[in-house]
């Protein structure tokens, strides 16, 4: 894999900071079953709804979610090519470097 751009670091770094919380990494581990209303996020997490909006908003700024609205009701799920950006970012950091790349240090 090619080295990360800056928009790739960029994008990394949003990601990783959004999955860097204990209450948003639950709140996706709950949207892995399909879409859910906030209610229900609300219920199942025993939290206020204005902090799982904010949970939620930084979710969905760093593209880990999508909301819809229906009627008075916002429902998220899981954004798929979000969570396979992050899982391709992890890989090419743990990819071994090409010869190319290995060459070009200073010594």
């Amino acid at each position: 894999m090619a080295l990360l751009t800056d928009a790739s670091i960029d994008r990394a770094a949003r990601l990783f900071q959004a999955l860097s919380d204990p209450t948003r990494l639950s709140i996706l581990q709950r949207l892995r079953f399909g879409e859910r209303c906030v209610c229900d996020l609300t219920d199942a997490m025993d939290a206020a709804q204005s902090r799982l909006s904010f949970h939620l908003k930084v979710l969905k700024d760093a593209g880990l979610v999508l909301d819809r609205r229906e009627g008075r009701w916002m429902y998220y799920t899981l954004s798929a090519q979000a969570l396979t950006d992050a899982s391709g970012l992890l890989d090419g950091i743990a990819s071994a470097p090409s010869a190319a790349e290995r060459r070009s240090g200073c010594c």
